[in-house]
């Protein structure tokens, strides 16, 4: 969808939702802390158990970070290469993650984990399930900043029909409930230059894990 297409809620499907532009107003202080943050606990490229290395570099904000490396996947209330707990998640951030969730039905999310994408041209994220969390019945929340992306919204099998969505800087994913299990991911990030982030994409993904 681009343009006059763009609505501002769009539905996919039972429990998973699209509101365009809803983090664009704050997205300056969400990128200012997110960065702080960074400050802290660095971008890293993880490798996967299988030792792949991931073409997405990552981090985390909040009482749990999601990490992989061949132990498998898990979250760690540390950052395994400063022994020390993961920076808090922005407030602007929280804020934002607790008020899509809220219109998209989930109401009283509290995320306590928040992973830190930062795509460049060329990255991409291979088709998965949100499934290290503990707690279920809380949605996923994702925040898109930067470059624009096509998010890879599939079915409850890898095999599974997958529906493409654009995604651009403030737009905000949100699935739960039924849809908590569907497999998405990101297609390749293509070419470009963003004003805030330049030839990169951010993606913010909010979680219940514990």
């Amino acid at each position: 969808m681009h343009g006059k297409d763009r609505k501002p809620l769009a539905v996919i499907e039972e429990g998973a939702m699209i509101l365009r532009g809803w983090a664009l107003a704050d997205a300056e202080p969400i990128l200012f802390g997110v960065e702080q943050g960074l400050l802290q606990s660095g971008l890293r490229q993880m490798l996967t158990p299988g030792g792949k290395k991931m073409s997405v570099a990552m981090s985390n904000c909040g009482a749990w970070g999601w990490v992989s490396d061949r132990r498998g996947y898990r979250y760690v209330s540390k950052d395994p290469e400063t022994g020390q707990p993961w920076p808090e998640i922005p407030a602007a951030l929280f804020r934002i993650a607790q008020t899509a969730a809220a219109k998209a039905g989930f109401a009283h999310f509290i995320p306590d984990a928040c992973l830190v994408n930062v795509y460049v041209p060329g990255a991409r994220m291979s088709l998965h399930q949100d499934k290290d969390e503990q707690d279920m019945e809380a949605p996923i929340v994702s925040v898109s900043l930067g470059l624009p992306a096509t998010f890879l919204f599939g079915g409850a099998e890898r095999r599974d029909p997958v529906k493409r969505i654009d995604v651009e800087h403030g737009d905000v994913l949100v699935w739960g409930g039924p849809a908590r299990l569907r497999y998405h991911g990101i297609a390749p990030i293509k070419m470009g230059d963003h004003p805030l982030l330049g030839a990169r994409r951010m993606n913010l993904t909010l979680r219940k894990a514990r």
